[in-house]
């Protein structure tokens, strides 16, 4: 019995050979051609963020040092409710719910975990911190809890990341006398703020000798508002009743948008 190599018997053998291979070489129906390997480089890295230079004072007052991390602990300690009245700060602040807030220099969440309850699952809180040990303690606290409306923040020493004009309040507990940056950060939160949005400066009373607190780390009412005024805020409202600490309550001043401004930090 005669066996033909080739399927098509009237043609020649070279010619089945090459429309043998052709066959072979095509992709079968129903299937995409091999995809071409792109050999990419090594990732780009993200341009370090360039920072001036840090100041020592700023008009007038010494700036302190932040507070490192391990130091968290005392941030949750069971004395601070009696010693710093926390829940009356919280019942002042009159946050309401479904608001977007902010609590900038969030350390381990102290009051974030009280303000996400606060504005409840259709709020936001915005967690801002430099250090991101700190974070690391929060989102530990966060996993515990289950809340889901906070948002953790790593921002730098002249930016909070916060989105442009959505905030209903920043909040800075102890914070701001630690800032070494302190007009870059003013003029972020300005712009992070709603029209009718509030910046609130919590700070330990430097007019009271009594509270038992370093110098470097307390403020006067007058100071705050030296440093606060010339960089496009307005004090609106106060709150006085906390044993140890000012509470004042800040807005955008719109006037301070139409001034001729010097530019760089006052280091005096």
């Amino acid at each position: 019995m005669r066996m033909h190599l080739c399927p098509f018997p009237r043609l020649s053998l070279g010619i089945c050979s090459v429309l043998l291979l052709a066959v072979l070489a095509a992709p079968s129906q129903g299937q995409d051609a091999p995809a071409k390997v792109i050999r990419k480089g090594p990732a780009k890295k993200e341009p370090e963020e360039k920072l001036p230079p840090a100041l020592t004072h700023y008009k007038g007052r010494e700036i302190a040092q932040t507070m490192h991390y391990t130091g968290a602990p005392w941030l949750v300690r069971e004395s601070r409710e009696r010693e710093e009245e926390c829940t009356q700060l919280l019942k002042c602040l009159n946050v309401k719910k479904d608001q977007v807030l902010c609590d900038l220099g969030c350390g381990n969440g102290f009051y974030t975990l009280e303000l996400a309850e606060k504005v409840g699952p259709k709020g936001k809180i915005y967690a801002v911190d430099i250090q991101p040990e700190m974070l690391q303690l929060l989102r530990a606290r966060l996993k515990d809890t289950g809340r889901e409306n906070v948002t953790p923040v790593l921002g730098s020493l002249i930016d909070p990341k916060l989105p442009e004009g959505e905030l209903d309040m920043v909040l800075l507990v102890d914070v701001y006398h630690e800032f070494s940056h302190p007009e870059h950060m003013l003029a972020a939160i300005r712009k992070s703020l709603k029209p009718t949005g509030r910046l609130v400066l919590v700070e330990f009373r430097e007019e009271d000798p009594k509270v038992p607190i370093k110098p470097l780390h307390k403020m006067s009412k007058l100071q705050v508002q030296k440093e606060l005024v010339p960089n496009g805020f307005k004090l609106v409202e106060q709150y006085d009743e906390l044993p140890w600490q000012h509470v004042l309550f800040f807005q955008r001043d719109e006037e301070f948008d139409k001034q001729d401004k010097p530019r760089g930090e006052d280091k005096k």
